[in-house]
């Protein structure tokens, strides 16, 4: 068997035709739609970028010990697994955070891979003195914010509010005008097919085509922006700071507009790989799946982007296509079943004829594809600390923490990093070395007790929202807008988080961070891992 996993990052569901979409025209993405099997009522995990690939490589939730962080020494990721077997894996990705303190291990669990350079913050174009006045002339100030960028002077990561760094840099790389080929999407795929060309002829392979787009920064070639042209003349908007919507009509339009260009663009370079499928009759022989690992308020909900609200089904419900050569009478399918992003780890194993480790919580989607259950009944999602969400495909219901105080909820890990830095030294002297989990391979953890909020854990959300637990019926109220009063399925839902928890082998601080308890759950409860 080889595998062709394409993942991009902040790809909208309804953002596809094939999902309702009508804003853009993706008619590679529906032409994928055509062939494979659709799954309607695909959810997240742990929230955002990094948490989500933990999920996906080991098959378990990860919020549940801890925020976003480095793959850990006792985890079984498939990459590696799969290498094991003797699946040859290599990852293209264009993903800054893989090479950031906090991403470390993920793309190293591969047998190789390609990291394409300047996408986000990444500098590739260098000035140690910033052209402030270039910056401010063509960037809109509440996207890129030069008010402390020094004029005339150094300046550096240690001297620069993260923000105020981050977003020069991506500044300063843009001042010059990128060919298309310049762009990460366009040199990933270029690697993609220099790999698939290679090895065209090769069997038991493994190829993970990851593309940061459509995430922000939204910066696409021209020929995709002129598609959506909304007008509007005045400086870039294209990376929404994470925070309330107040924006004029027309800026929202632009802001939309350039989301939608970075889409058009995925769809476009999808649409050459689905080309090279066709051109080497690959459907035969390879599987081919497409997703993502979250989503993006684009002004729903009055908010921009996410880790600031609840998990509204913009972020959390996702696309997924897969296409198997053994399953070619489920081109077109749709697939009605509740699945999870932890449930791709088994499924690609499952693809190879590799063992599912035991500390997995998620299920082979594959018999999904012979129209048998998968057994997944109920998911739950969320950021370390942060509401809790839990779902049955018809109601979504948010359970929130007690406290919002940072120290009350000690994260576990043996890496001891955030998105970008270590743990200070303060954090650390807070740490000791505890029992082993059941997903630890009897290695012990430690806890750390954390003095300060983090943008990567879901503390934020809760200054935001001050509804109390809330459930919503998506059937009959998709959009999330008119809370539901029904004590008796709030119960069902509790019950589920419990049951997540306890196959977690969640720390007893979890309970009592959202006021529950281990042997809170009904017998007659439903099975939350079938």
């Amino acid at each position: 068997m080889r595998t062709i996993f394409v993942l991009f990052d902040s790809l909208n569901r309804t953002a596809l035709g094939a999902y309702g979409g009508k804003a853009v025209r993706t008619p590679n993405f529906d032409r994928f739609a055509a062939r494979a099997a659709t799954f309607d009522t695909h959810y997240a995990g742990s929230l955002p970028c990094m948490p989500a690939r933990r999920d996906m490589q080991t098959g378990r939730l990860n919020f549940t010990h801890r925020p976003w962080g480095p793959l850990e020494p006792f985890d079984n990721a498939f990459p590696q697994l799969l290498s094991a077997a003797g699946v040859y894996t290599h990852l293209v990705s264009d993903h800054l955070h893989y090479f950031e303190n906090g991403g470390w291990g993920y793309a190293q669990a591969f047998d190789s891979w390609d990291f394409i350079r300047g996408q986000e913050y990444d500098p590739t174009t260098v000035f140690t003195v910033p052209p402030v006045e270039r910056i401010r002339e063509n960037f809109d100030a509440r996207h890129y914010p030069t008010g402390t960028l020094p004029e005339g002077r150094t300046a550096t990561r240690g001297t620069l509010a993260k923000d105020v760094w981050k977003r020069s840099r991506h500044a300063i790389n843009k001042l010059e005008p990128w060919d298309e080929a310049d762009y990460p999407t366009a040199k990933c795929f270029a690697k993609a097919f220099d790999f698939l060309d290679r090895n065209r002829d090769s069997d038991d392979w493994f190829l993970q085509l990851e593309c940061f787009d459509p995430h922000e920064p939204f910066d696409a070639p021209e020929r995709f922006k002129a598609m959506f042209a909304t007008g509007y003349d005045g400086p870039v908007l294209d990376w929404p700071l994470y925070e309330k919507c107040t924006n004029s009509a027309e800026e929202i339009a632009e802001i939309r507009a350039n989301y939608a260009a970075l889409v058009a663009m995925c769809d476009d370079y999808f649409g050459r790989l689905l080309d090279w499928m066709d051109a080497n009759d690959a459907w035969k022989d390879t599987t081919l799946i497409l997703t993502t690992d979250h989503g993006y308020l684009l002004g729903e909900h009055e908010w921009w982007a996410k880790n600031r609200t609840p998990y509204y089904e913009e972020i959390s419900h996702i696309p997924l296509m897969i296409w198997h050569p053994n399953h070619p009478e489920s081109g077109g399918a749709r697939i009605a079943e509740l699945t999870q992003t932890t449930d791709l780890m088994p499924t690609i194993l499952d693809l190879h004829g590799v063992a599912t480790p035991v500390e997995a919580r998620a299920h082979s989607l594959l018999p999904l594809l012979d129209e048998r259950p998968s057994g997944r009944k109920t998911a739950i999602l969320g950021m370390f600390g942060g509401p809790v969400c839990a779902t049955d495909g018809r109601y979504t219901y948010f359970r929130f923490p007690e406290t919002d105080d940072p120290a009350a909820l000690p994260l576990y890990t043996l890496m001891p990093s955030h998105l970008e830095d270590m743990f200070s030294v303060g954090d650390l002297a807070t740490a000791e070395l505890v029992d082993a989990f059941d997903f630890t391979r009897d290695a012990p953890l430690l806890r750390v007790r954390l003095s300060r909020k983090l943008g990567e854990s879901g503390m934020d959300i809760l200054a935001n929202w001050q509804g109390g637990n809330v459930l919503y019926d998506l059937a009959a109220d998709p959009g999330q807008t008119t809370p539901l009063e029904a004590p008796e399925i709030e119960a069902r839902m509790n019950a589920a988080i419990i049951e997540h928890f306890v196959a977690h082998d969640a720390p007893e601080e979890l309970y009592a961070h959202y006021g529950l308890a281990r042997d809170q759950t009904p017998a007659e409860s439903i099975d939350a891992l079938g």
